[in-house]
């Protein structure tokens, strides 16, 4: 497979912010967003999809880190 020339690049990358600015208004409710996914997915490599999505769940866990700190978990079986 032949790497992106820029213009796809540009393409997947806005069709990308628009989906994630979607889900960013509408509290990451996919159903509410679901045209502007099938753009994302058919204008980005698959592999790109997968990479942008756990980057989204990875940023979002960053944010929450940062705002409300780390609380481990309490263990099961204390001895």
């Amino acid at each position: 497979m032949a790497a992106p020339t820029k213009a796809e690049r540009e393409a997947c990358w806005g069709a990308r912010d628009e989906f994630w600015q979607c889900l960013d208004s509408h509290g990451d409710d996919a159903a509410k967003c679901e045209k502007l996914r099938r753009a994302f997915e058919s204008r980005c490599p698959q592999q790109w999809v997968k990479h942008f999505d756990k980057r989204r769940d990875f940023l979002k866990y960053k944010k929450k880190l940062e705002t409300e700190g780390y609380s481990p978990p309490e263990a099961a079986g204390k001895a």
